[in-house]
Protein backbone atom coordinates (compact mmCIF):
# COMPACT_ATOMS: atom_id res chain seq x y z
CA UNK A 1 0.00 0.00 0.00
CA UNK A 2 1.41 3.51 -0.97
CA UNK A 3 -1.14 5.37 0.07
CA UNK A 4 -1.17 8.40 2.45
CA UNK A 5 -3.25 10.76 4.03
CA UNK A 6 -2.64 14.28 4.20
CA UNK A 7 -0.31 14.62 6.57
CA UNK A 8 1.84 12.32 4.18
CA UNK A 9 1.75 9.10 6.50
CA UNK A 10 1.29 5.66 5.20
CA UNK A 11 -2.25 4.50 6.64
CA UNK A 12 -2.00 1.86 8.92
CA UNK A 13 -4.64 -0.85 8.40
CA UNK A 14 -5.33 -4.91 10.42
CA UNK A 15 -7.16 -7.27 9.48
CA UNK A 16 -7.98 -10.54 10.95
CA UNK A 17 -7.42 -13.82 8.66
CA UNK A 18 -7.16 -17.44 8.41
CA UNK A 19 -3.54 -18.84 8.32
CA UNK A 20 -4.54 -19.93 4.43
CA UNK A 21 -5.74 -16.20 4.02
CA UNK A 22 -2.45 -14.61 5.51
CA UNK A 23 -0.42 -17.28 3.80
CA UNK A 24 -1.81 -16.51 0.81
CA UNK A 25 -1.04 -12.78 1.38
CA UNK A 26 2.72 -13.49 0.85
CA UNK A 27 2.41 -15.52 -2.04
CA UNK A 28 3.67 -13.42 -4.34
CA UNK A 29 7.08 -13.23 -2.52
CA UNK A 30 6.44 -9.84 -0.83
CA UNK A 31 4.75 -10.17 2.86
CA UNK A 32 2.78 -7.51 4.41
CA UNK A 33 4.11 -4.94 7.03
CA UNK A 34 3.47 -7.73 9.29
CA UNK A 35 1.17 -10.17 11.55
CA UNK A 36 0.47 -11.49 14.92
CA UNK A 37 -0.34 -15.09 14.36
CA UNK A 38 -2.59 -17.71 16.74
CA UNK A 39 -1.16 -21.15 16.34
CA UNK A 40 0.59 -20.00 13.59
CA UNK A 41 4.00 -21.78 11.97
CA UNK A 42 6.79 -20.49 14.16
CA UNK A 43 9.11 -19.83 11.03
CA UNK A 44 7.50 -17.01 9.62
CA UNK A 45 9.63 -13.82 10.25
CA UNK A 46 7.01 -11.25 9.69
CA UNK A 47 4.17 -13.39 11.50
CA UNK A 48 5.45 -13.85 14.69
CA UNK A 49 3.30 -16.73 16.58
CA UNK A 50 2.07 -16.40 20.46
CA UNK A 51 3.00 -20.05 21.53
CA UNK A 52 -0.15 -21.01 23.66
CA UNK A 53 -3.26 -23.47 22.52
CA UNK A 54 -5.75 -22.60 19.98
CA UNK A 55 -9.37 -23.56 21.44
CA UNK A 56 -11.43 -21.72 18.38
CA UNK A 57 -13.17 -23.99 16.05
CA UNK A 58 -11.66 -22.31 13.39
CA UNK A 59 -8.13 -22.98 14.10
CA UNK A 60 -5.15 -20.87 13.71
CA UNK A 61 -5.20 -17.03 12.90
CA UNK A 62 -3.28 -13.73 12.17
CA UNK A 63 -3.95 -10.44 12.81
CA UNK A 64 -2.28 -9.08 10.03
CA UNK A 65 -1.27 -5.14 9.75
CA UNK A 66 -0.40 -2.91 6.31
CA UNK A 67 1.35 -0.21 5.76
CA UNK A 68 3.68 1.35 2.38
CA UNK A 69 5.83 -0.47 0.84
CA UNK A 70 8.92 0.56 2.12
CA UNK A 71 9.94 -1.84 4.42
CA UNK A 72 13.06 -2.74 6.47
CA UNK A 73 13.62 -5.10 8.93
CA UNK A 74 16.71 -5.26 11.24
CA UNK A 75 17.65 -6.33 14.96
CA UNK A 76 18.32 -4.42 18.23
CA UNK A 77 19.92 -6.88 20.61
CA UNK A 78 17.36 -9.20 21.24
CA UNK A 79 14.57 -7.39 19.15
CA UNK A 80 13.71 -8.43 15.48
CA UNK A 81 11.72 -5.25 14.02
CA UNK A 82 9.88 -4.45 10.30
CA UNK A 83 9.25 -0.66 9.97
CA UNK A 84 8.30 1.80 7.32
CA UNK A 85 9.63 4.64 9.09
CA UNK A 86 6.24 5.84 10.53
CA UNK A 87 4.82 2.31 11.83
CA UNK A 88 6.58 -0.43 13.61
CA UNK A 89 6.02 -3.67 14.46
CA UNK A 90 8.33 -5.75 16.87
CA UNK A 91 8.90 -9.25 18.51
CA UNK A 92 11.28 -10.67 21.17
CA UNK A 93 11.96 -14.30 22.61
CA UNK A 94 13.82 -14.30 24.95
CA UNK A 95 15.18 -17.83 26.45
CA UNK A 96 14.57 -16.46 30.03
CA UNK A 97 16.57 -19.84 31.59
CA UNK A 98 20.01 -18.82 30.79
CA UNK A 99 19.49 -15.72 32.67
CA UNK A 100 18.54 -16.95 36.18
CA UNK A 101 15.84 -17.63 37.63
CA UNK A 102 14.96 -14.37 38.65
CA UNK A 103 12.13 -12.90 35.72
CA UNK A 104 12.89 -9.35 36.55
CA UNK A 105 16.70 -9.23 34.64
CA UNK A 106 15.06 -10.54 31.40
CA UNK A 107 12.69 -8.54 31.43
CA UNK A 108 14.78 -5.72 32.04
CA UNK A 109 17.00 -6.62 29.56
CA UNK A 110 13.82 -7.27 26.84
CA UNK A 111 12.74 -3.71 27.44
CA UNK A 112 15.65 -2.13 27.68
CA UNK A 113 16.31 -3.44 24.14
CA UNK A 114 12.82 -2.75 23.01
CA UNK A 115 13.73 0.83 23.75
CA UNK A 116 16.86 1.28 22.02
CA UNK A 117 14.78 -0.23 18.88
CA UNK A 118 12.15 2.54 19.16
CA UNK A 119 15.00 5.27 19.00
CA UNK A 120 16.91 2.87 16.20
CA UNK A 121 14.10 3.49 13.96
CA UNK A 122 12.41 6.62 15.37
CA UNK A 123 9.08 4.92 16.23
CA UNK A 124 9.14 6.17 19.31
CA UNK A 125 5.89 5.68 21.32
CA UNK A 126 4.65 2.39 22.04
CA UNK A 127 1.02 2.03 21.04
CA UNK A 128 0.20 -1.42 22.22
CA UNK A 129 2.47 -4.65 24.02
CA UNK A 130 1.45 -8.00 24.13
CA UNK A 131 3.72 -9.86 27.09
CA UNK A 132 3.64 -13.46 27.12
CA UNK A 133 5.49 -15.24 30.15
CA UNK A 134 6.22 -18.71 30.68
CA UNK A 135 4.45 -20.02 34.36
CA UNK A 136 3.56 -16.60 34.90
CA UNK A 137 1.91 -17.03 38.43
CA UNK A 138 4.57 -19.43 39.25
CA UNK A 139 7.22 -18.61 42.67
CA UNK A 140 10.32 -17.14 41.47
CA UNK A 141 12.07 -17.60 44.42
CA UNK A 142 9.85 -15.80 46.99
CA UNK A 143 8.24 -13.40 44.13
CA UNK A 144 5.65 -14.57 41.94
CA UNK A 145 6.96 -14.61 38.24
CA UNK A 146 4.36 -11.71 36.93
CA UNK A 147 5.50 -9.59 39.93
CA UNK A 148 9.19 -10.09 38.97
CA UNK A 149 8.56 -9.33 35.46
CA UNK A 150 6.37 -5.83 36.65
CA UNK A 151 9.83 -5.44 38.59
CA UNK A 152 12.13 -5.32 35.25
CA UNK A 153 9.68 -3.63 33.08
CA UNK A 154 9.09 -0.35 35.07
CA UNK A 155 12.72 -0.21 35.93
CA UNK A 156 13.66 -0.33 32.15
CA UNK A 157 10.87 1.95 31.33
CA UNK A 158 12.04 4.72 34.02
CA UNK A 159 15.58 4.63 32.53
CA UNK A 160 14.18 4.54 28.86
CA UNK A 161 12.27 8.26 30.05
CA UNK A 162 9.14 6.28 29.04
CA UNK A 163 5.93 7.18 30.73
CA UNK A 164 5.57 4.02 33.47
CA UNK A 165 2.51 4.91 35.32
CA UNK A 166 0.19 8.30 33.29
CA UNK A 167 0.21 7.16 29.40
CA UNK A 168 1.96 3.98 29.71
CA UNK A 169 1.07 2.17 26.69
CA UNK A 170 -1.99 -0.44 26.36
CA UNK A 171 -0.88 -3.82 27.00
CA UNK A 172 -1.37 -7.54 28.08
CA UNK A 173 0.34 -9.97 30.13
CA UNK A 174 -0.79 -13.73 29.78
CA UNK A 175 0.68 -16.70 30.81
CA UNK A 176 1.91 -19.27 28.31
CA UNK A 177 2.39 -23.15 29.37
CA UNK A 178 5.85 -23.08 27.18
CA UNK A 179 8.27 -21.75 25.47
CA UNK A 180 10.18 -18.43 25.81
CA UNK A 181 9.39 -15.07 27.25
CA UNK A 182 7.94 -13.08 24.03
CA UNK A 183 7.08 -10.08 23.75
CA UNK A 184 4.87 -8.41 20.53
CA UNK A 185 4.73 -4.74 20.09
CA UNK A 186 3.48 -1.92 17.67
CA UNK A 187 5.22 1.50 17.81
CA UNK A 188 4.77 4.58 16.12
CA UNK A 189 6.49 8.50 15.81
CA UNK A 190 3.45 10.12 18.22
CA UNK A 191 2.56 9.30 20.97
CA UNK A 192 -1.18 7.45 21.98
CA UNK A 193 -4.21 9.14 24.06
CA UNK A 194 -4.49 6.47 26.73
CA UNK A 195 -8.10 5.77 28.36
CA UNK A 196 -9.14 4.74 31.76
CA UNK A 197 -11.51 2.13 32.89
CA UNK A 198 -13.48 4.08 35.83
CA UNK A 199 -14.59 1.43 37.28
CA UNK A 200 -11.41 0.05 38.50
CA UNK A 201 -8.20 1.62 39.77
CA UNK A 202 -5.72 2.24 37.02
CA UNK A 203 -3.36 -0.66 37.28
CA UNK A 204 0.12 1.64 37.73
CA UNK A 205 -2.12 2.90 41.01
CA UNK A 206 -2.25 -0.73 42.48
CA UNK A 207 -1.68 -0.85 46.47
CA UNK A 208 1.64 -2.19 47.19
CA UNK A 209 -0.30 -5.84 48.17
CA UNK A 210 0.21 -6.19 44.23
CA UNK A 211 3.99 -6.29 44.16
CA UNK A 212 6.69 -4.14 44.97
CA UNK A 213 6.31 -2.14 41.67
CA UNK A 214 2.74 -1.86 39.56
CA UNK A 215 2.11 -3.06 36.59
CA UNK A 216 3.32 -0.56 33.35
CA UNK A 217 -0.07 -0.18 31.07
CA UNK A 218 -3.02 2.13 30.22
CA UNK A 219 -6.32 0.33 29.81
CA UNK A 220 -6.86 1.08 26.62
CA UNK A 221 -5.11 3.68 24.14
CA UNK A 222 -6.56 5.68 21.10
CA UNK A 223 -4.33 6.20 18.19
CA UNK A 224 -4.91 8.12 14.77
CA UNK A 225 -3.85 5.39 12.30
CA UNK A 226 -3.82 7.85 9.05
CA UNK A 227 -6.63 7.30 6.16
CA UNK A 228 -8.87 9.51 8.74
CA UNK A 229 -9.03 6.49 10.73
CA UNK A 230 -8.63 6.27 14.94
CA UNK A 231 -7.47 2.75 16.36
CA UNK A 232 -8.74 1.80 20.00
CA UNK A 233 -6.48 -1.04 21.57
CA UNK A 234 -7.96 -2.21 24.23
CA UNK A 235 -5.16 -4.24 27.40
CA UNK A 236 -5.77 -7.41 28.57
CA UNK A 237 -9.31 -7.15 30.87
CA UNK A 238 -10.63 -9.28 33.37
CA UNK A 239 -13.32 -9.61 36.38
CA UNK A 240 -11.33 -6.76 38.67
CA UNK A 241 -13.42 -3.58 39.94
CA UNK A 242 -11.45 -1.14 41.63
CA UNK A 243 -8.11 -2.68 41.85
CA UNK A 244 -10.04 -6.38 43.52
CA UNK A 245 -10.66 -10.07 41.53
CA UNK A 246 -14.39 -10.49 41.98
CA UNK A 247 -16.64 -13.44 41.63
CA UNK A 248 -14.12 -16.03 42.72
CA UNK A 249 -14.15 -19.63 41.21
CA UNK A 250 -17.18 -18.45 38.73
CA UNK A 251 -16.32 -18.35 35.21
CA UNK A 252 -19.41 -17.29 34.38
CA UNK A 253 -19.52 -14.32 36.09
CA UNK A 254 -15.86 -13.24 35.98
CA UNK A 255 -16.79 -13.23 32.01
CA UNK A 256 -20.11 -10.73 32.53
CA UNK A 257 -18.01 -8.69 34.74
CA UNK A 258 -15.40 -8.55 31.70
CA UNK A 259 -17.91 -7.59 29.46
CA UNK A 260 -19.40 -4.79 32.00
CA UNK A 261 -15.38 -3.56 32.12
CA UNK A 262 -14.79 -3.70 27.71
CA UNK A 263 -18.83 -1.98 27.76
CA UNK A 264 -17.01 1.11 30.54
CA UNK A 265 -13.92 1.10 28.74
CA UNK A 266 -15.24 2.06 25.33
CA UNK A 267 -17.28 4.20 26.35
CA UNK A 268 -14.44 6.36 28.18
CA UNK A 269 -12.42 5.72 24.77
CA UNK A 270 -16.03 7.17 22.95
CA UNK A 271 -15.65 10.25 24.75
CA UNK A 272 -11.95 11.06 23.79
CA UNK A 273 -12.10 10.80 19.70
CA UNK A 274 -15.37 11.56 17.13
CA UNK A 275 -14.80 7.73 16.26
CA UNK A 276 -17.45 5.16 17.21
CA UNK A 277 -16.72 2.52 19.15
CA UNK A 278 -19.10 -0.60 20.11
CA UNK A 279 -18.62 -3.77 22.37
CA UNK A 280 -20.18 -5.96 19.29
CA UNK A 281 -17.27 -4.79 16.76
CA UNK A 282 -14.06 -5.32 18.48
CA UNK A 283 -11.71 -8.15 17.45
CA UNK A 284 -10.99 -9.78 20.51
CA UNK A 285 -8.96 -12.21 21.94
CA UNK A 286 -10.31 -14.68 24.48
CA UNK A 287 -8.08 -16.00 26.77
CA UNK A 288 -9.77 -18.60 29.09
CA UNK A 289 -7.45 -20.68 31.78
CA UNK A 290 -8.92 -23.87 31.83
CA UNK A 291 -9.89 -25.42 28.45
CA UNK A 292 -12.97 -27.19 29.95
CA UNK A 293 -14.47 -23.10 30.72
CA UNK A 294 -14.17 -22.47 27.09
CA UNK A 295 -17.73 -23.55 26.20
CA UNK A 296 -19.34 -21.14 29.06
CA UNK A 297 -16.88 -18.16 27.90
CA UNK A 298 -18.39 -18.63 24.58
CA UNK A 299 -21.95 -18.83 25.63
CA UNK A 300 -21.87 -15.82 27.95
CA UNK A 301 -20.46 -14.19 24.87
CA UNK A 302 -23.61 -15.80 22.25
CA UNK A 303 -25.83 -14.53 25.06
CA UNK A 304 -24.43 -11.10 25.21
CA UNK A 305 -24.17 -10.20 21.76
CA UNK A 306 -25.31 -12.85 19.79
CA UNK A 307 -23.96 -15.17 18.38
CA UNK A 308 -23.72 -13.21 14.26
CA UNK A 309 -21.87 -10.74 16.29
CA UNK A 310 -18.79 -9.34 14.87
CA UNK A 311 -16.98 -9.87 17.36
CA UNK A 312 -18.17 -13.85 18.04
CA UNK A 313 -17.51 -14.46 14.40
CA UNK A 314 -14.39 -13.40 14.26
CA UNK A 315 -12.62 -14.16 18.20
CA UNK A 316 -9.96 -16.55 18.66
CA UNK A 317 -9.54 -17.95 21.83
CA UNK A 318 -6.68 -19.06 23.34
CA UNK A 319 -5.61 -21.50 26.52
CA UNK A 320 -3.40 -19.11 28.62
CA UNK A 321 -2.93 -18.29 32.48
CA UNK A 322 -4.15 -14.85 33.63
CA UNK A 323 -2.14 -13.15 35.90
CA UNK A 324 -3.58 -13.50 38.94
CA UNK A 325 -4.24 -17.06 40.01
CA UNK A 326 -8.06 -15.97 40.10
CA UNK A 327 -8.81 -15.07 37.36
CA UNK A 328 -10.24 -17.65 34.90
CA UNK A 329 -11.20 -15.59 32.03
CA UNK A 330 -9.36 -12.18 30.27
CA UNK A 331 -10.34 -10.24 26.91
CA UNK A 332 -8.29 -8.11 25.13
CA UNK A 333 -9.52 -6.38 21.81
CA UNK A 334 -8.75 -3.88 18.95
CA UNK A 335 -11.24 -2.25 16.41
CA UNK A 336 -10.93 0.49 13.57
CA UNK A 337 -13.86 3.24 13.15
CA UNK A 338 -13.38 6.84 11.04
CA UNK A 339 -12.98 9.94 13.01
CA UNK A 340 -10.38 11.96 14.80
CA UNK A 341 -8.97 12.16 18.67
CA UNK A 342 -10.43 14.92 20.52
CA UNK A 343 -9.12 16.99 23.81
Amino acid sequence: MSARDFNGVPPLRVERLSLPQSLALSSGGQAPFGALGYGTPAHLSWMPTVNARVLSEAGAMADVWHASEHIESGTTGVVRWRCDGHWMLGAIDLDETSEGADLAEPAHRAYRDLFQSLAQTGCTHLLRVWNYLPRINADGGGLERYRQFNLGRQQAFVEAGQAAFEGAPAACALGIHQGALSIRFLAGRVAPLPVENPRQVSAYHYPPAYGPRSPTFSRAALAEIGGGDVALFISGTASIVGHETVHLGDVRAQTEETLRNLEAVIAAANERTSARFGLDSIDAVVYVRHVADTPIVRQVLEQRLGAHSHILRHAVYLEADICRQDLLVEIEAHAVAAGSLGD
